[in-house]
C-alpha cells in the first residue's frame, strides 16, 4: 500500500533538510507506523506535500535505502524492506552459473577473457617460480610480503602502461592492489574525510563505485550524463549543493553505454575539478584498445587516480590491479595498501612480474584484443540493425530496446532462453534515471558458434516483443 498519510514533522529535526527526512523515515520504520513492505509515496508528491524540493525527498529516499531500510525497485516505487538496518554489505552473493549446467548458456553480464595461451604461460612461469623456489634459501616466502619488495613490479608496470597518453609516470607513482574493485576502496581510504563524505558518480556508472562507497560510509550522488559524459553544468551544480571529495569516471569506455568522453570535455571536467577541488577516480578497466586522446591522469595529474587491472586483458583469475597516482601521492597509496594487507600474495606477484618479463603477458594481450575484436564484430553484425552503441576494442554493447520491450521483461526472456544480459537499471541509483536498454559483453568463454546462437536468440527476442510472440 501507499501510505500517503505520512507527514512528519521535520521541525524536530535541525539541520538539512534531507538529514531531517532520513531521520524521520528511520524513526517512522522503527516505531512501526511505516511497517515493512509499506510503497512510500513517490518523491514529488511528498516533496509537494511537505513543501520540499523533488532533489531533498530523493536524497533522503537514497540515504535510508544505503542503510538498507528502504528498498527501491524500478517501475514499482520504494517500499520498507526492514525495521532496523542490516549489519554489513545488503547486495546478494554474486551467483555464478556454470557453463554446461544448461544446454546453450552463455553469460552475457561480464565480459569473459578468451583463452590465448593463458594457460600454457601460467603453467611455464609457475614451473619456473617453483624451481627457483626450491633451489634457494630466500626466506621471503616465509614472511610477510611488503611494499618495498614490489618494486620491481611496479617498474615493470610502468613498462606496461608504456605509450598509454598518461603523461609523465614513475614506479614511485604506482600501488598495487588486489583487483580493480579492491583499487577504488583503497583510493576512497586515501581520499575520503569526514562523517558523511560525498562521491559522485556518473548517473549510469559501474555499480562497485556504490558498493565501496556504502563501505567507505560516503553517500552517492549521480550526476546527469549526455553522450560526451558527464554534464558540465550538471556537476558545478552538484559542487556546489553537496561539497563532494571524489568523483568517479570512465572517460575511455563509458560502463555501460561504453562512450568515450571527447578532448574538450575531458578537459572542462578536470578544470573544474580544480575550482573545487576534487579528487578524481579514473576507472580505465574496461579500456582495452589503445586511445589516441589523452588520459585524465595526463590532463590532472596532481589529482587524478586512474585505476587499470589484468582482469579483462589478461585473466580475471589473477586479481591484479593497479593504481596510478596523483603526483607526489604514491606512498599515500602504497601506505593505504599496506595498512589494508600488507602487500600483494607473493605467489600472484610473483606470477605476474615473471608474465610480465618474459613477454607472455604481452603476447596474451594481443591475442585477446584480436579476439575480442572478432567477437565484437559478430555482435554488432547481428544486432546491427538495432539500436546498438559500442566501440572498437571494447567487450561491451548497451542496446537500446526496440517499443514493445521493457529492460525488465527483456533479461527476463533472455534467461528463459539460456543467455544472460544487465539491465541499465543496475548502473543507476535507486530513484535514478534509466533508459530503456540492455548492456552485453562480449563471452570469451564459449565458442564462437555458441555465442553466434546467443546472439541469434536475442535477436529472435527482439524482433517479436511479447505483445507479437508466437507459439
Amino acid at each position: 500500500m501507499t501510505d500517503t498519510s505520512w507527514l512528519p514533522d521535520l521541525t524536530q529535526f535541525p539541520g538539512p533538510k534531507y538529514l531531517g527526512l532520513s531521520r524521520a523515515l528511520r524513526n517512522a520504520i522503527r516505531g512501526g507506523s511505516l511497517p515493512a513492505g509499506s510503497q512510500l509515496p513517490p518523491v514529488r508528491e511528498l516533496a509537494w506535500a511537505l513543501h520540499l524540493t523533488p532533489g531533498t525527498v530523493a536524497r533522503a529516499y537514497q540515504l535510508a535505502t544505503q542503510e538498507g531500510l528502504l528498498a527501491a525497485t524500478v517501475g514499482r516505487g520504494t517500499f520498507v524492506a526492514a525495521t532496523a538496518p542490516r549489519l554489513g554489505p545488503t547486495q546478494p552473493l554474486y551467483q555464478e552459473r556454470i557453463k554446461g549446467s544448461t544446454p546453450g548458456f552463455v553469460d552475457m553480464r561480464q565480459p569473459r577473457v578468451p583463452e590465448r595461451g593463458q594457460r600454457a604461460a601460467f603453467g611455464e612461469a609457475l614451473h619456473l617460480i617453483a624451481d627457483r623456489v626450491a633451489g634457494s634459501q630466500d626466506d621471503s616466502w616465509l614472511e610477510y610480503t611488503s611494499q618495498n619488495a614490489e618494486a620491481p613490479l611496479r617498474a615493470q608496470v610502468v613498462r606496461w602502461l608504456e605509450g598509454g597518453n598518461l603523461g609523465a609516470i614513475g614506479p614511485d607513482d604506482v600501488m598495487l592492489t588486489n583487483g580493480g574493485q579492491n583499487a577504488i576502496g583503497l583510493i576512497f581510504d586515501c581520499c575520503l574525510r569526514g562523517e558523511r563524505p560525498v562521491i559522485l558518480v556518473e548517473e549510469l556508472a559501474y555499480p562497485g563505485f556504490r558498493l565501496a562507497a556504502r563501505a567507505s560510509r560516503a553517500e552517492v550522488v549521480a550526476v546527469e550524463i549526455d553522450a560526451e559524459g558527464i554534464v558540465p553544468q550538471a556537476l558545478e551544480a552538484a559542487c556546489q549543493r553537496h561539497g563532494p571529495q571524489v568523483l568517479c569516471l570512465t572517460p575511455e569506455a563509458q560502463n555501460p553505454t561504453t562512450g568515450q568522453m571527447p578532448l574538450e570535455r575531458r578537459q572542462r571536467l578536470t578544470e573544474i575539478a580544480r575550482e573545487y577541488d576534487l579528487q578524481i577516480l579514473e576507472d580505465d578497466c574496461y579500456a582495452v584498445a589503445q586511445s589516441t586522446l589523452p588520459s585524465l591522469r595526463a590532463l590532472a595529474p596532481e589529482r587524478v587516480w586512474q585505476v587499470g587491472s589484468l582482469s579483462k586483458t589478461i585473466s580475471s583469475a589473477l586479481r591484479f590491479g593497479y593504481v596510478i597516482c596523483p603526483e607526489g601521492m604514491g606512498h599515500v597509496g602504497q601506505m593505504a595498501a599496506q595498512h589494508a594487507f600488507y602487500a600483494l600474495s607473493k605467489p600472484v606477484a610473483e606470477l605476474v612480474l615473471e608474465l610480465m618479463q618474459s613477454g607472455a603477458a604481452a603476447r596474451i594481450l594481443t591475442a585477446v584484443q584480436t579476439e575480442i575484436s572478432d567477437r565484437l564484430a559478430v555482435m554488432v553484425d547481428s544486432l546491427g540493425g538495432f539500436d546498438l552503441r559500442w566501440q572498437p576494442g571494447v567487450p561491451l554493447a548497451f542496446l537500446y530496446l526496440p517499443q514493445g520491450w521493457r529492460a525488465s521483461s527483456f533479461t527476463r526472456a533472455a534467461e528463459d532462453v539460456g543467455v544472460l544480459v544487465r539491465s541499465a537499471d543496475e548502473f543507476a541509483l535507486g530513484g535514478g534515471r534509466a533508459p530503456n536498454a540492455v548492456r552485453m559483453a562480449v563471452a570469451g568463454n564459449v565458442t564462437r558458434a555458441e555465442f553466434k546462437s546467443a546472439l541469434d536468440r536475442l535477436v529472435s527476442l527482439l524482433r517479436n516483443p511479447p505483445g507479437n510472440l508466437t507459439a
